[in-house]
């Protein structure tokens, strides 16, 4: 198929995807002693992994669009990390003391660090895995601004979101030059569907292990 059908049927494969995890992340209200902290908290590792993602990528990729998006990418997640990080001070909370923000990698990044081609990278890390972001983050936004915490929901709502909005609309565009050929695009879309696959496998463990539902981030 052309590249216009190709995108369409992704966006759409992608986007029921989206709905389902969207839905189950409303489903629910976190465990009793789990409130913004605790919910932040836990974005903290997600944007220290979206950096180092992107840079890892970014050491080997050839095609300088994508080295540059990637560039991009690297800043604007290093700068959400910061921009947390001071919202967890101000809520009482030392970023320093937690220790989630270490440690071994999440199956998310083993899968993501492991793609191989910038066809895979682009669709599974910025096409998917960003507008991922956006539905979990929309899901916390909702869930600040009822436990009355307006500044953390317009943090997310007017800061982050929208860089996350960008980082998925460049990874189509990318895609729209690198998902050409019919081995491209079936190499993107098995990588869109694995990552949403594990976001879904996550999202399962985290609600029945540890309480935590509606949690910002991928």
């Amino acid at each position: 198929m052309n590249t216009a059908e190709f995108l369409d049927e992704l966006d759409s494969k992608v986007g029921e995807r989206l709905a389902r995890i969207g839905s189950a992340a409303v489903a629910a209200e976190p465990r009793g002693g789990v409130g913004v902290p605790e919910l932040l908290s836990t974005a903290l590792k997600k944007e220290l992994e979206a950096v180092e993602e992107a840079a890892l990528w970014l050491t080997t990729e050839t095609d300088v669009e994508v080295k540059l998006a990637l560039a991009r990418q690297c800043g604007d997640e290093a700068r959400h990390y910061r921009l947390i990080a001071d919202r967890l001070r101000a809520l009482g909370v030392d970023p320093a003391a937690i220790a989630a923000r270490f440690g071994a990698p999440t199956p998310m990044f083993g899968y993501l660090r492991g793609l191989g081609t910038t066809v895979e990278r682009v669709a599974a890390g910025q096409f998917t895995r960003e507008a991922l972001a956006k539905v979990h983050n929309q899901a916390f936004i909702e869930y600040c601004e009822a436990q009355g915490d307006a500044e953390t929901a317009r943090l997310y709502r007017d800061v982050i979101q929208p860089d996350e909005g960008h980082h998925h609309e460049m990874g189509r565009r990318l895609l729209e030059r690198l998902a050409v050929t019919e081995e491209d695009q079936a190499l993107a879309r098995a990588a869109a569907a694995r990552t949403l696959e594990i976001a879904e496998e996550l999202q399962e463990i985290a609600r029945i292990k540890m309480g935590i539902c509606r949690a910002p981030g991928c």
